[in-house]
């Protein structure tokens, strides 16, 4: 079979597959859960005909050799929405992963915003001007792709690494999304740095991309057919780190707390003293009434 033929056939079962999730996504009513990835599935099948459309009206030289333009700007709009998009999913994620524990689930959504910003700041610093615009959009598309697929992988890594202590079942859908994302992310990132900018559809690397793609979306289509476990009261020690670590994210930013501050001119022991002094008079008051 001729690899023109396999790749048609890896991208018509990689819709298919796109609109297996959404559907059973939008049954399970998990867009209520998941807003942001909701949004992003509809975006990903309602884009994926126009794009498959515009590419053969190209290459057949349809709309008066418009149709470069047309499939340009329509691709990579979806790729920055979708980029923006990947990061208010992983936002939600950190949310249901950490839904009990409010103190960190806060500070960590704060964690989030700066990390946002940062990557924007990041990805038009670097842009340069001299370029044509198709340059710039791309250049700023993949810069900000790029730290949107850090993040991912780093929420993946923090999921494996605090699963025991937040009580996190490989079967929930908070760890099948982040999952599937870290697996897109890993093979973006070792198929950018070895396929060369000049590439065909049939290129071996396009293969091996478009498979890990398809992989990940069986994994999310898996985790929606098979039924999720119900989430259970996560019950920890009053002691442990934690719980600890929770209060103390809680605590912060509130002003409620006062607590006596010494001043830096005073002598280490006048508190003591203040103490004992306090005692003394405690002690001579009681024998006083019992006189």
């Amino acid at each position: 079979m001729p690899a023109q033929t396999v790749m048609s056939l890896m991208i018509v079962a990689e819709f298919g597959l796109w609109a297996a999730f959404g559907l059973l996504f939008w049954t399970k009513r998990l867009h209520f859960r998941f807003p942001a990835m909701g949004i992003y599935l509809a975006l990903r099948v309602a884009s994926m005909p126009v794009l498959l459309f515009l590419f053969y009206a190209q290459a057949r030289h349809w709309f008066n050799d418009y149709a470069f333009d047309m499939y340009f700007y329509v691709y990579w709009t979806v790729y920055v929405v979708s980029a923006v998009l990947l990061y208010f999913i992983c936002v939600e994620v950190f949310r249901s992963v950490l839904s009990a524990f409010p103190g960190l689930q806060r500070l960590g959504t704060v964690a989030f915003r700066w990390a946002a910003l940062v990557s924007v700041i990041l990805s038009l610093s670097t842009l340069s001007f001299d370029h044509s615009r198709a340059f710039m959009i791309t250049h700023f598309a993949f810069r900000l792709m790029r730290s949107v697929s850090i993040l991912e992988l780093c929420l993946l890594a923090f999921l494996c690494l605090s699963m025991n202590a937040l009580r996190l079942s490989t079967r929930d859908m908070a760890f099948g999304i982040s999952l599937g994302f870290g697996l897109m992310s890993c093979s973006d990132f070792v198929i950018v740095s070895l396929i060369s900018r000049k590439t065909t559809m049939t290129d071996p690397l396009n293969f091996v991309w478009e498979s890990l793609t398809l992989v990940s979306l069986g994994i999310w289509v898996a985790y929606c057919a098979v039924p999720e476990p119900a989430r259970k009261p996560i019950l920890v020690p009053a002691g442990s780190l934690i719980f600890r670590w929770n209060e103390i994210a809680t605590a912060l930013g509130h002003t409620g707390t006062q607590v006596v501050v010494q001043p830096a001119g005073g002598s280490i022991f006048t508190g003591v003293e203040s103490a004992v002094e306090e005692v003394l008079s405690q002690s001579l008051k009681s024998r006083a009434s019992e006189t």
